[in-house]
Parts: structure tokens; sequence; C-alpha cells
């Protein structure tokens, strides 16, 4: 048999291109009568270009290169059909389309969980179907039967390992006599048949063409057949990806024995073959430099951990100078989070730029990471090539279409509207600045606030309700304009009005989808199809639905609500790869890619458990013991895989292995390579920061790359200044208290005229809870502002469970605020029956205004909740708080100065309908919480001297402010500062007045 190596330090690709076009001569036909399979598709690729590079722009007949982990039969049928083994049959069953296996083992598995656990959402469904896919192909692919499961005992496993059991009986039993019915088989089972059928071909007659096996490690049973007998053939050979030959027979009986090395795939192959691992050869001859040294290193480092004890005999083998060569052009940095180790595998990638012709490449399984590093190096305009792609969720289309997904699901709320409409492919029919300004319109008038009924009439008679409550000017004119718009917007919307709970045919729901999509993509000239179907994105997602709808009748019907989440897992494991304008000299690599390709720097990135290697999860149909009893592969086989990928990548020239001490804010394990390697240079007494020294140069870097030159200066407080024409010439009362506690609050409100906007789908606030008690006490003094008669508390009881009802737009809300609502109630008739007899007349909610001594071209205004005049003569002003009270020595020092103003303007004849010289007997607050103390009432007496200096002092304070010399200050002081303020943020207070949180609650 030709069987031989090639070691890490060798560049596999450019080796055996090289080798070849070395054999080739000046022949030009040479190569083409050659037949190279290689592991993967990107394998072939990688050789192509490995041929071009050796060709130096000569035109070459390539060999052809067959990817055996991924075959078609018009490729592998390489020799006469007649010579197929007769159980071949006539015909290879075709391979059945992925989308309708996968809906169909959806539907077996629904049926299932009906009858074992109830209904199941059906995204959940399509996850088990997966798992239950990959099963099926694992089990083909290993060339088990499930006729095995019979050696399971049930009766040994837990009551959910047994109704799987039964489970996978069912499935297993119908699934073959459903392919038998159909004529087609999985991929998995089609790949396996072409295989080992090739390899009995290739038995019984050999090809009459060179054939040569190139960087497999012999995972799968049926690769390794054809390997095998390619190995036998007259003008076969098989080339190894680095294998050990140098490991003692104790070590290597081990590695045969541990899933987890890297050298146990190809022990697996070698036994395949009937060959002794001596009588491999080197394919070419052995170097003994520093790389070579590093292999060795890194091989005796990896050794199975029963014989890791034998490191200090073997210590002797590396001298401390060997290894520090080795190693010389080898880093590890451990990064303090994800984003730092982008944005140093970023820098050494650019770096990489600097030398003429060096190449770069990031070697991760690790997608998070990949993505981030190719954002990164998008600062300096490089658009890298990933092979792994993006995911098609992540895609402008990918996540367009989730969201209309989600609009077709769960109806046009307002969330869910605004997400979807002002994604940048929606046009609406229209141009898209006017489909824009409307849209903006739209949410500001009509959507902002709580949350309304998600259907299409209910936002119309709330865009009515608007226009009816809208004074005449802009807001008026938008509102008027909005009608049409909305209207034409309606028509497009129309597939988003299904019942939530209605359940329809998957295939109709597609469709609905597509044509919503299409339509809210139109503009006013281009249709939407032809906006959304275009670039990398819209054609990878036009093949996927083309898929989905072909297979969708397979699937069973599905609730409206749950569609948006099934649709979401569909999406799921898509990628979308852009195939131009990409970098020559840099790559991104996932570890499969990467095992037969070399760059010029490999940086090894994700080094962390859990991502490299892949932590693994546990399957829902197979648990670990029922697998190893059936027959299937141990997780370790994959780790072994990793570990042959950490130890081929490290051959390279120069590299670089990153990690993360924390991912996602959680504390990270390096992965257990680093430590093993770590724990060997220690062993053969190697410095201790060999591979850490050049770690904190790369980390300076990747901090101070956004960090601005010289020490950041703290910007000033902002102090506008405007003008006396600018300046109010009119407030509130309420307004009064924001301008002595933060005058830039007040600028922002009264002369920037700028509003908080209301949130979408509101919860209940406090703010809203507080207008609802007002209102229900002012219609219920109104009603009886003198006596209180017997019906009297029977109305308020109703006016307040009103209230709770039109609050309750969340269970929880009214499960919290109804008995709250209530208690209220009780506190208020029982106050009301103990002050009636004292009270002559309630004026309640009445608006009052008046001007300032010696400020007559300003105006003072207010809204006071309950005046009440006494039967002895006097006033008490009253106000209601449904949060937090202001304490009386707040009120008499002027901090709190509302009931302290409404006072004067009682006073003064301000209020309408009442007699100026009105005297003020009390101030008072109704502290209105509904909770275990219902209510309470805070009574504060202030003399007509007191009211009359706090008068002349909040006088002083607006005459102060209205001069144009004197600005607006923000957080004047700290201690005073607003309880809540809306307009602290753009005052940006964190920035200038450091840290201020204990003295200031915003």
């Amino acid at each position: 048999m030709k069987v031989f190596t090639l070691p890490s330090e060798l560049p596999f690709a450019d080796t055996l291109a090289g080798e070849l076009c070395k054999r080739a001569g000046d022949d030009p036909q040479y190569l083409a009568g050659h037949l190279i399979l290689l592991p993967n598709r990107r394998a072939c690729r990688g050789l192509r270009e490995a041929f071009l590079r050796q060709s130096n722009g000569r035109p070459l007949l390539l060999p052809r290169m067959l990817a055996t982990g991924d075959t078609e039969e018009e490729e592998l049928l390489l020799s006469d059909p007649l010579a197929l083994p007769d159980e071949a049959g006539a015909a290879l069953p075709e391979a059945i389309d992925q989308h309708e296996r996968l809906f169909i083992l959806s539907t077996l598995v629904e049926q299932w969980r009906l009858k074992v656990e109830g209904e199941a959402s059906p995204a959940h469904n399509l996850r088990l179907a997966r798992e239950l896919a990959r099963l099926l192909d694992q089990v083909e692919r290993e060339g088990l039967s499930f006729d095995k499961l019979e050696d399971l005992v049930p009766e040994e496993f837990s009551e959910h390992w047994q109704k799987t059991l039964t489970f996978l009986e069912i499935v297993t039993g119908a699934w073959p006599a459903l392919e038998r019915e159909r004529g087609v088989a999985s991929k998995a089972r089609r790949e396996r048949l072409l295989i080992e059928w090739q390899a009995e071909a290739w038995r019984r007659s050999p090809p009459a063409f060179p054939v040569i096996a190139a960087g497999t490690t012999g995972s799968m049973p049926a690769p390794r057949k054809l390997i095998a007998v390619v190995a036998g053939l007259p003008q076969g050979e098989v080339i190894l990806p680095n294998l050990d030959l140098e490991a003692d027979e104790d070590a290597w009986e081990a590695i045969a024995a541990d899933q987890s090395h890297p050298q146990f795939g190809m022990a697996l192959l070698l036994k395949e073959m009937g060959l002794e691992r001596r009588k491999v050869k080197p394919w070419l001859p052995e170097s003994d430099g520093p790389l070579a040294a590093r292999r060795r290193i890194v091989a005796e480092a990896l050794r199975p951990a029963p014989q890791t004890a034998r490191w200090m005999e073997r210590a002797f083998r590396f001298p401390a100078g060997q290894v520090t060569a080795a190693f010389e052009s080898v880093a590890r940095i451990d990064c303090a989070s994800e984003q730092e180790e982008a944005t140093v595998i970023a820098l050494a990638l650019r770096q990489t730029l600097e030398t003429s012709g060096k190449t770069g490449a990031l070697v991760t399984p690790d997608r998070n990471l990949a993505q981030r590093v190719a954002v990164e190096l998008r600062r300096w305009g490089i658009e890298i090539d990933d092979s792994g792609g993006v995911p098609l969720k992540d895609t402008a289309v990918g996540g367009y279409l989730r969201l209309v997904a989600r609009l077709l699901s769960e109806g046009p709320s307002a969330l869910n509207l605004l997400a979807a409409l002002k994604h940048p492919l929606v046009r609406g029919g229209s141009a898209e600045g006017e489909f824009r300004l409307r849209l903006r319109d739209f949410e500001r008038l009509v959507l902002r606030g709580p949350a309304p009924k998600p259907d299409l009439p209910t936002l119309r008679a709330l865009l009515e309700d608007a226009r009816k409550d809208a004074r005449e000017g802009a807001d008026k004119e938008a509102l008027d304009r909005l009608v049409p718009w909305f209207e034409e917007l309606a028509k497009l919307l129309r597939p988003a009005v299904l019942e939530h709970y209605q359940k329809q045919p998957l295939s109709v729901l597609l469709e609905l989808h597509l044509r919503l999509a299409e339509d809210l993509a139109s503009s006013g000239d281009t249709p939407g199809a032809a906006r959304l179907w275009r670039g990398e994105d819209g054609d990878q997602s036009a093949k996927l639905l083309r898929g989905l709808m072909e297979g969708a009748g397979q699937h069973p019907e599905v609730r409206v609500g749950a569609y948006a989440d099934l649709f979401d897992g569909l999406l799921e494991e898509e990628s979308v790869r852009r195939p131009y304008a990409l970098h020559p000299r840099l790559f991104i690599w996932g570890t499969v890619e990467a095992r037969l390709e070399r760059a010029d720097l490999m940086i090894l990135g994700g080094l962390n458990e859990g991502a490299w290697p892949k932590e693994t999860q546990p399957s829902p149909w197979m648990s670990r013991p029922m697998a190893e009893r059936f027959g299937l592969p141990l997780p370790e086989r994959k780790i072994g895989l990793s570990a042959h990928d950490f130890a081929q990548a490290l051959g390279a020239g120069e590299v670089l292995m990153t990690r993360a001490d924390r991912v996602e804010g959680t504390p990270s394990v390096p992965a257990r390579w680093l430590l093993r390697l770590n724990a060997f240079l220690q062993a053969v007494g190697a410095p201790a920061n060999l591979l850490e020294e050049k770690a904190a140069q790369w980390k300076h870097w990747a901090r101070s790359l956004d960090q601005p030159e010289g020490a950041p200066q703290p910007c000033a407080a902002p102090e506008p200044c405007p003008p006396a024409a600018a300046r109010p010439k009119r407030a509130s009362v309420t307004d009064v208290e924001r301008l002595q506690r933060d005058p830039y609050a007040f600028y922002a409100k009264n002369v920037l005229k700028l509003k908080a906007l209301d949130p979408l789908e509101a919860d209940v606030t406090a703010a809203e809870r507080g207008t609802g008690v007002h209102d229900v006490l002012e219609n219920f003094c109104k009603a009886f502002p003198d006596v209180l008669p017997a019906e009297a508390d029977e109305a308020l009881r109703d006016a307040f469970a009103d209230l709770s009802s039109r609050l309750d737009r969340r269970p929880s809300q009214g499960v919290l605020w109804a008995p709250r609502l209530a208690r209220i109630a009780d506190w208020v008739l029982s106050a009301e029956r103990a002050r009636r007899e004292e009270i002559a007349t309630i004026y309640a909610e009445r608006w009052g205004r008046m001007k300032l001594p010696g400020l007559e071209d300003f105006e003072l205004f207010g809204k006071a909740d309950r005046l009440e005049r006494l039967v002895g003569g006097g006033y008490r002003v009253l106000d209601y708080k449904t949060g937090g009270v202001p304490s009386a020595a707040e009120v008499k020092d002027g901090r709190a100065p509302q009931l302290v103003l409404e006072a004067a303007m009682l006073r003064a004849g301000g209020f309408e309908g009442l007699e100026p010289g009105g005297e003020v007997a009390a101030l008072v607050y109704w502290q209105l919480s509904g909770l275990r103390k219902a209510g309470a009432e805070i009574s504060i007496e202030l003399s007509a001297a007191e009211i009359d200096e706090q008068l002349a002092g909040l006088t002083g304070l607006i005459a102060h402010f209205l001069d144009p010399k004197e600005p607006f200050r923000a957080y004047p002081r700290p201690t005073h500062a607003l309880r809540y303020n809306d307009y602290a943020h753009l005052a940006r207070i964190k920035e200038w007045a450091g840290d201020v949180e204990e003295a200031w609650t915003p």
C-alpha cells in the first residue's frame, strides 16, 4: 500500500500541488489524468488555488478533484456503471428534499408529542425534528441499522427515555417504508451508498488512472473503506495529514482507545486498511527545523491523559533552547473581553497587509467572534473572506422577513408595525421621503402611548380620535394628510389581520407572508419583488422560501400566532456568503475549512472551552449510554477532530492564539489544549512567559485604538443664555418649581418647547394613574360640591371601579391596582364625610392666573385640584398626590411652591368665579397610595406674611431669569434636584458633574 503522511509544518495544499507539478514536468496532460479525493469542497477549492500559485500564471490542465464528504452520482461513479455490484439495483434513489423531510419529521414529532405531552409549539417541534434528522443521518453515515434499537433495554432507562425509544421505533420503522414508497433516500444514505458502491467497483475493476486520497482523517466509515481501497490500487496513493510517526507503541495503543485524541481518526483508518503505522512513510524528506520541533512538542503535550505521567521522562528530548526557538513565532493573548479579542485579531490581520504578499487567516469555530472581527476590519475598509458567511437571519432581507413574519403572526400592534415599517427596505408603495415623513407623524401623533388593540379598525379609530382632539396648526394638518396615507397602508396590511388562534396550512401562511413582504417593499416606480430579492441575501432568501413552499404541504397546520417563531426556526441554520469584492489576502475559516489551508499568519481565535472544542449538546433522542450501546460515536470523536485541527494549524510559520477571559460577562475557561501546552512547557523548563511576552503590546494597541489623543477633558456644563425675546412671558405654578430646582429643564420645556414622547405600548404609568384619580375626584366634587347624599358612596366606588378597568391593560397591573383603587375610594369617602360639615362648597380643577408684583409682563397660571370654601370663612387649597408628597419643610422654605402660589393666586382673585381677598386657612395634601395605609392628609398652615414672603422670593427668582444675561444652568444644587426630570439626559449631567448618583435621582 502506498500510504504517506505530510507533517503539519508543511502547508498541505501547496506541498501537494508543488510535488505533483514536479512530477508533471513539461507534460501538460499529466495532471489532467489524475483524480484527487479530498475531505470537503473547501479543500478542493484550496487545492485548485494552490495549483494556480504553483503555475506562476501559466495555464494548467488541472486534475479532477472530488469531495468524499459531499458527493454526487455523476461525479463519483467514475468507472463503468456495469461494474457496480448487482445489489445496487437499476437506479440509485433520488435524494429527498431536505425541507420536505424536515416537515415530515416535524409532523411525526407533533403527533407523538400530542399523545405524550400535549400540544407544543411548532418551533419546538421543528427543533426536535431537526435533531431527529441529524440522528437519522448519523446512523446512515456510520452504516448502522435501527434494528439495534431492540438491543436497548427500555426498562434500564428512565420513563422519559422509554417513551422516546418507543417513538424512535415507530419513526425508524415508518421512515424506510416512506422512502421506498416515494423512491427516495436521505442525502446521507445516498452519499454513503455512492461511496460504498464506488469502493466495490474499484475493488473489482481498478481504474486506469492515478487516484490520490489526500487530507482525510478517516472520521466516517464509508470514506474509510473507499480510502482503504485507494491505498491498494495499482495507481493509488493515500496522503494523511500530520500522522504521528514518532509516538511510542504504548502511547499509540492509548491513542487508538482515546476518541478525544487528534490521532484517533487516523488510527481507525490504519486499522481499516490493516496497515501498521511503521509502514507509513513521509511523502517528502523530513525536516528538522524549529517547526518540526514544535510539531513534536505539540504531539507530546496532547498525549492521552494516562500518558502525561511520562512527560518528565521524555523532557530531555526537548532542550530549553530548542523549545524557545520552536515557539519564537507563537504568541498567546488572553484578552479581557470578546470585543478586545476581536480588536486584537483585526489589528493583527491589518498588520499582515503591511508586508507585500503576506496572507493572514483567522481560524475559529466561534461565529460570534468571526462576525466581530469582520466588523472591526471595516474601519479600514477591508471586507474579509469569511467562509462561514453571515447568518441569513442577521442580513437585511432576513431581518426584514422576520419582522414581517412577526407582523403577520401577532397583528399590527404598535411595536410590530413600526419595527417592520421602519426597515430600510419598506417603501409602502410610495417614495421613500414621503413614506418616512408620514410614518414619523403616524408614530408621534397616533401610536405613542397605551398599547392599542392590534387590528386595523382600532388604528383607524385612534387616528380619527387624534384628528378630533388636535388643535389647529401643524399637527392638525399632518393628521389630515395621514388619513389617505393610512387607507393605502391598510390595503397593504390586509394579510396581517388573521385571527391569532386560527390554524392555517403552512403554505398559505408562507404565501401571505411573501405577498405582505413584497407589497410593503414596493416603491412608487419599482415592484416589491424587484427590490426585495436582489443581492446575495435576497437571492439566498428566495431560494430558501422556494424550497419551503415546495415542502410546506408535508407540514401540519400552524396556529397563526406561532408562525413567527416557526419562521425564525426555519432561518436558523441558513447563511449567506458574499462571493466577490473580498480581500485576496485575508480570510476567516472555520476549523473544517482550515484543515488543509495555510496562511502566513494563522490566528487561532476563541480558544475557550465551549467554543473550541465546542460544547457537546445532549441529544433529545438518545442519551449518552443509549448512543454508546447503539454503536454511535461518542461526542469525544468531535473533540478529537477539533484537537487535530488545532495541532495542524499550530504548524504554521507564525501563529497567534487568542481567547477572552470573559464571554458574555461570564468568566471562561481556556481550551484544554492551551492548558496542556502550558503544562508541558513548564515540565520541560521553558520560560514562564514564553507565549505571553507579546500579549501586552497587542492589548495596549487594541485599547488605544479608540482612545482620543491626550487625556480626556470633561465638557463644560450647559449654560444656554437666550435673548430676552425668546424667554417665556408666562409659566405654570409647577414650572416655577422646575425653574428653581433645575433651570436647564425649565429652558428645555418652556424655551425650546421640547416634550418627552410617550413610550410605545406603554404600561400604566404613575402619571397616568394619577391623572385617572384626579379625573375621578374632579367629577365627584363637581357632582357633589356641598353635601353628600346617600348615593355618593356608590357613585365614587363605581367611578374608581371604572378607572380600574380602564387601567387594566395587562393582567398583572389589574391584579395590583384594582384593590388599591378600591382602598383609595374607601379612604376618600371616609375623609369626605369627616370634613363636609366644615365646607360650604368645593371648586374642583379650577384654572387661575395672576400677574406678579413688579412683573406686569409676566403671567403665572395654574390649575388647583381642589379649593374648599369653609363655612366659617376662608379657604383650604388641596392637592392630590398618588406618589410622593413634599414635606412640610419643603413647602415652608419654598422648594415646593405649588400650593403657596395657588394660595397667592386665590388671594389675588385669580381663580374664575372667586372674589379676591380670600384668606387661606391651610394648604393640604392628600397622599392617595392605596397601600396598607390607603391615604393620608398632610395639612400645612402658613400665615399671610409667610405667603407674601415666599411670593416675593419667587418673583425675584423669575425676574432673575428674565434677565437676558442670566444663563439657565443645569443641576445647580444636587440636594434640591428634581424628583422626575425628562431633560436630564439632554443636559448630559454625568459628563461634566462626575459621579452624582448618590445625590441625584433622575
